[in-house]
């Protein structure tokens, strides 16, 4: 069996900064680290902060006076900034960038007068961060039925922005519909997908062109994951979500020659050597890395970092 590896895969800028925001404050002020939610959506990832001295909240409610706390990667609402200013707490905010610069969209538009409507997954922690930018007037959707149902105070006042981890082939037939629904709606951004989402999910349809069955590293809480999978799956051929090499089934390599295999964007590379290692003590015979351009996209530390 041939294994090849996509290229570019797992860590993006965003995670590599959030992940090196909580290592580097256990290092300046000590541990314990507290962090509101999951820094980024991967299990492994998240035990090993622990281990080392972090502690995930869902609320910064359960952090003591005097300590110091870190927002994750996905970003929050403005209302969680607001109650952090309120109390004695060092605050890091791990917010992509890119995340960010959806964030400010999204005020610029209110201030406009638009009403912002969000692609993105109901519930999803980044979601949740977007529309808690503004005090009201911004909506959600994720299908072609949510937006026929939309209701807007002014349908010649509206713009968009995506949630960053969606594919670009996920909200084409969406914006369209949008668009139809909406003449006048306005985007200030040519797009909001992340250069990692959408490098990430070329190299997976370049990969799944060549191979039997494509096995994504990534939490089944990743998004971003979930969406190579897709991919993958749609492209005609076997395709699974792993934790780690643990997760494998060996069935599923029945009858497979040429086996691809990529990370989500908050899924590190032990994980993915794990995976090649498993597969060497079995029958694999060669690993092969596709061409591909490596990211070389780094975001610097907050102040104080």
């Amino acid at each position: 069996m041939q294994v090849y590896l996509a290229q570019p895969r797992g860590f993006c800028a965003g995670v590599n900064r959030a992940i090196a925001i909580v290592e580097k404050a256990l290092a300046v002020y000590g541990r314990p680290i507290y962090v509101r939610h999951e820094i980024v959506h991967n299990k492994t990832v998240v035990n090993e902060l622990k281990a080392k001295g972090a502690i995930f909240v869902e609320h910064l409610s359960e952090v003591p006076d005097g300590a110091t706390a870190i927002l994750s990667a996905h970003g929050v609402p403005q209302s969680v900034k607001d109650y952090a200013a309120t109390r004695n707490l060092r605050i890091f905010d791990a917010t992509c960038p890119l995340v960010m610069k959806v964030h400010r969209e999204v005020i610029k538009m209110h201030r406009e007068g638009l009403s912002v409507v969000v692609i993105g997954h109901k519930g999803h922690a980044e979601v949740q961060g977007t529309m808690g930018q503004v005090p009201g007037n911004i909506f959600r959707v994720y299908s072609n039925e949510e937006v026929d149902a939309l209701q807007v105070p002014d349908p010649q006042k509206v713009g968009y922005v995506t949630q960053t981890t969606l594919s670009a082939d996920e909200t084409k037939e969406v914006i369209a519909r949008l668009k139809s629904r909406f003449p006048m709606i306005k985007s200030l951004s040519a797009a909001d997908i992340c250069y990692a989402t959408q490098s990430r999910q070329e190299a997976v349809k370049k990969l799944a062109a060549r191979v039997q069955l494509v096995l994504v590293i990534g939490s089944s809480t990743s998004s971003n994951s979930r969406r190579l999978r897709d991919i993958a799956q749609k492209a005609g051929v076997k395709a699974f979500l792993i934790d780690s090499a643990e997760d494998i089934e060996p069935s599923w390599f029945d009858d497979i020659e040429r086996l691809g295999l990529t990370a989500g964007a908050s899924a590190p590379e032990h994980l993915v050597q794990g995976v090649v290692e498993f597969l060497k003590k079995r029958s694999a015979v060669s690993v092969i890395t596709m061409e591909g351009t490596a990211d070389r996209i780094a975001f610097p530390l907050p102040a104080g970092l």
